[in-house]
């Protein structure tokens, strides 16, 4: 059974995150400013993890299928119906970026967080409008 209280209040999470970057951020001062990147890209890891929480609790609860690695639970919502397609995907991408952050395989450059921040938010506003419309309005 869903727990709709752990999706809402990850859902939640997720928007306190948005409002945080975009209304804390200075983006023209990412590339001199180690603090505000390191904020940028501290916030970004914790709002892609949410949305991998809330993936994972509803392909687990909702048997939607075996993920290999969590960039696939994004797939298994798209391909049952639970996101767009062009979504899933972008955020299975945003998963790689995640995991690019926090466990550094490669330097991040700053062009790259410059256009998840730019380009990339509302992706995580659709996330949460198409988990809260399947599951009801209370999440």
């Amino acid at each position: 059974m869903t727990d709709q209280d752990l999706i809402a209040k990850r859902l939640a999470f997720i928007e306190t995150c948005l409002c945080d970057l975009r209304q804390r951020v200075r983006p023209d001062r990412l590339s001199t400013d180690v603090r505000e990147l390191r904020f940028v890209e501290h916030t970004l890891q914790i709002a892609i993890q949410a949305a991998l929480d809330v993936a994972s609790h509803i392909v687990s609860d909702y048997r939607l299928g075996e993920p290999r690695t969590n960039r696939d639970l994004f797939d298994l919502l798209g391909r049952h119906g639970w996101l767009a397609p062009s979504l899933a995907g972008v955020l299975r991408d945003m998963g790689g970026f995640r995991n690019v952050l926090v466990h550094g395989y490669a330097e991040v450059d700053v062009s790259i967080v410059r256009d998840v921040l730019d380009h990339h938010l509302p992706d995580f506003e659709a996330f949460v409008a198409a988990i809260r419309q399947r599951i009801g309005d209370s999440a």
